[in-house]
């Protein structure tokens, strides 16, 4: 911060500085400044810039999670509200029937909330095959193209570790 005295780009010389600290000591542990209030904080008044280095700001609503986060918190938030309308309708039945067997009623209830896992663990699985599934890569050069193809062999054996490579080219 520049003193008004002082012309901007002009930095203080040793004996200045060190006069200007003892005056800011001063001021702080004096008493007579107590009455008279001290800036405690600077607010910038320049925009923030739209474009940097500056870390994101948290957004009200649901806090921010990986895509597969969120399709995993989903996922267990309707499985959930599945398996407790099951449950509570067995509940129901078996109440309003008064002579339902509960071993029948499980049964009976359960094999949907079944037959639904099952097919999402299918889903699943089909959707790790189709993310490992390599992708289709068009490559498109100009000039003089050299391409080289060398194939490494590692091999490790031993409770201490010997490794051995051979390059294959």
């Amino acid at each position: 911060m520049n003193h008004p005295e002082r012309p901007a780009g002009r930095g203080l010389s040793e004996a200045e500085a060190e006069a200007e600290a003892a005056r800011l000591i001063a001021e702080g542990y004096s008493q007579t400044s107590h009455t008279v209030p001290v800036t405690t904080f600077y607010r910038d008044p320049d925009p923030a810039p739209t474009v940097g280095t500056t870390p994101p700001q948290a957004q009200p609503g649901r806090t921010p999670m990986s895509q597969g986060a969120t399709d995993a918190s989903v996922l267990m938030l309707a499985g959930g509200g599945a398996v407790s309308m099951v449950g509570v309708s067995g509940g129901i039945a078996m109440y309003l029937s008064q002579y339902a067997d509960p071993v029948a009623c499980g049964v009976v209830l359960g094999a949907p909330t079944l037959i639904v896992l099952a097919l999402c663990r299918l889903a699943r699985r089909t959707k790790e095959v189709v993310q490992a599934a390599p992708s289709e890569t068009h490559i498109h050069y100009e000039g003089t193209v050299v391409q080289d193809n060398t194939e490494i062999n590692t091999h490790t054996r031993g409770v201490i570790a010997r490794t051995t490579n051979r390059f294959d080219g």
